[in-house]
């Protein structure tokens, strides 16, 4: 029989499991021993959701608090007895996950443009002298570039 610590099932991480070094030299005194850490990228996505989750999502409870005393609602349903509905138990947890959809949507999964896309941007956004200007200066660009590399 085959146990799991063969060394078939290796996978490389992906960059939120990859330690990144950071200088301590700043924060703490020149005779402490660890002038650089590793900490791994998805530890700082965690501890920006955690510190979210503890001070802001809880506001989500008095929001839902003052919509329902705007419409005179004791309570959202009467699932749990003495406790409310069900929305009243996720109030915090539907202001937590439009957080985390928002931060996971601009901090962690990359941001992929295509020519396609950015050629849309310049067509909807530029008028029509800033394109002009747009293209003569790539031009002047490309012909640096093609200057330096021969």
């Amino acid at each position: 029989m085959q146990d799991l610590t063969t060394g078939w099932l290796d996978c490389d991480p992906g960059p939120l499991f990859k330690p990144e070094p950071y200088s301590l030299s700043g924060w703490v005194p020149h005779w402490f021993p660890w002038q650089e850490i590793s900490i791994l990228p998805v530890q700082g996505h965690a501890l920006c959701l955690g510190l979210f989750a503890s001070i802001i999502a809880p506001f989500g409870g008095f929001f839902a608090s003052g919509f329902k005393r705007a419409f005179k609602i004791k309570d959202f349903g009467d699932s749990i007895p003495g406790h409310g509905g069900i929305t009243d138990r996720m109030d915090c947890q539907m202001v937590m996950a439009v957080f985390a959809y928002i931060y996971h949507q601009s901090f962690v999964v990359p941001q992929s443009l295509s020519v396609e896309m950015i050629l849309d941007q310049i067509l909807m956004n530029l008028s029509f002298n800033e394109q002009q200007a747009l293209y003569k200066r790539l031009g002047e660009i490309l012909q640096q570039g093609f200057q330096s590399q021969s």
